[in-house]
C-alpha cells in the first residue's frame, strides 16, 4: 500500500470467491492492448491517493458498500469486494455465472439491493437486474436492450438508465424499483448518458454532447419536460466532462474529463478527474477543481463511486502492459 500526494489544483470554468479475475488473451494476429489497473482511494481532506488493489486485468467502476467497508468493482464478467483497509483479496459476490457484468453497478441507499447491468445467453445486449446485496437471485427489470443502469433515486422508489430504444441516440429512462413500464426522461437527439440523482431527489445529474462538446448537464428528476426545455447545462469549458456524481452529503460533484476533441468514452488515455460544488437552486460561475490527473477512462468513474460520509471517493487508475 502507497500513498501519492496529489495537489488540488484549480481551473476556471463553467459550472458547471479469492480467485482474481484472470487477464485477457493475447491474440498472435490482433493483440489487444492489455492494462494494470489500481483500484485506488481519494481522501479529500488529506489530498492524498491509497491504492488497495492492483491486478494485471481490467476492473473497473468501484463502489462503496453502505457500510463502509468494501469497494465493489467488475472484472471479467464478474463482482467482486475488495477491503477498503486493503488487506485480504477481493471476494466474489454471487452473481450466477450465466449473467457477465460490465461496469455500471451500484448498492440502493440502504444497502439492501444491488442494480446491475449484464448480459446473457438469452439476451446479449445489456440489460439491468437487481439482485440481494450480495449479488444472489437476480430479477430482470428491463425488457429491452441496450439498457445500463445508472443509479437509484434517494426514497429507493426508481432506477435511473441509459438506454438506446428503435434505432434512436441513448437517452435517459427511469423504471420503477419493482419492475413496470419505463418512463423516457430525455428526448433531444443528442447523445446523454451517465445519470445520477442528487441526494434530495430533485435532480437526475447527466453527460450530453447537446449544444456541442460533452458537459455535464441536469434535468428534474420526473424529466426534461417537452423538447426538453428543463435541461440545464452545468458545466462548459474545452474539456469533455463525463459522469457526474454527487455526493452523499450534497457538498460536491466529481466527474471524469477526457482532452478537448475527445470523441466518446471508450478509451483510455491522460485524463482528469474535476469537481464542482454542488449546483443550487440556480447555476451559477464556479471555478472547476482539478482533483488529479491519470492515465484513465473508460471504467475509472462510470457510477457512483462516493463513500457513505462523502469524505473519500473510488476510481480507477490504468497502466499500459507492454
Amino acid at each position: 500500500m502507497r500513498l501519492l500526494a496529489v495537489s488540488l489544483a484549480c481551473a476556471c470554468g463553467l459550472v458547471l470467491a479469492q480467485a482474481q479475475a484472470p487477464a485477457p488473451k493475447q491474440s498472435t494476429k490482433n493483440p489487444q492492448q492489455r492494462y494494470r489497473s489500481k483500484v485506488c482511494i481519494y481522501d479529500l481532506a488529506t489530498k492524498q491517493i491509497r491504492i488497495i488493489h492492483t491486478a494485471d486485468a481490467v476492473w473497473e467502476a468501484p463502489n462503496w458498500t453502505r457500510d463502509g467497508k468494501y469497494l465493489v468493482s467488475n472484472s471479467g464478467g464478474a463482482l467482486y469486494r475488495i477491503p477498503v483497509d486493503g488487506k485480504g483479496a477481493p471476494e466474489k459476490l454471487a452473481i450466477p455465472p450465466e449473467l457477465s457484468c460490465n461496469n455500471d453497478h451500484d448498492f440502493s441507499r440502504d444497502g439492501k439491493w444491488l442494480a446491475i447491468s449484464a448480459s446473457s445467453p438469452t439476451a446479449r445486449g445489456s440489460q439491468v437486474y437487481i439482485t440481494n446485496a450480495n449479488g444472489s437471485n437476480p430479477r430482470l427489470v428491463t425488457t429491452a436492450s441496450p439498457s445500463y443502469f445508472h443509479g437509484w433515486s434517494p426514497d429507493g422508489k426508481w432506477i435511473s438508465l441509459v438506454a438506446q430504444r428503435n434505432g434512436s441516440s441513448f437517452d435517459l429512462y427511469r423504471i420503477p424499483f419493482g419492475g413496470g413500464a419505463e418512463e423516457r426522461l430525455t428526448s433531444n437527439p443528442s447523445y446523454d448518458d451517465g445519470p445520477d440523482h442528487s441526494p434530495d431527489g430533485k435532480w437526475i445529474y447527466f453527460n450530453s454532447d447537446r449544444g456541442g462538446g460533452w458537459n455535464i448537464w441536469r434535468i428534474p428528476a420526473e424529466g426534461a419536460g417537452p423538447d426538453d426545455t428543463k435541461a440545464e447545462r452545468v458545466t462548459n469549458d474545452n474539456w469533455e466532462d463525463w459522469f457526474p456524481h454527487p455526493s452523499p452529503n450534497s457538498k460536491w460533484l466529481v466527474f471524469l474529463s477526457f482532452p478537448p476533441g475527445t470523441a466518446g468514452h471508450g478509451g483510455r488515455m491522460q485524463i482528469q478527474l474535476r469537481m464542482i460544488p454542488m449546483p443550487g437552486k440556480t447555476i451559477k460561475l464556479t471555478p472547476i477543481q482539478t482533483v488529479t490527473k491519470i492515465f484513465g477512462g473508460q471504467g475509472t468513474l462510470n457510477v457512483n463511486s462516493w463513500s457513505p460520509d462523502s469524505k473519500r471517493f473510488g476510481f480507477v487508475e490504468y497502466e499500459e502492459i507492454r
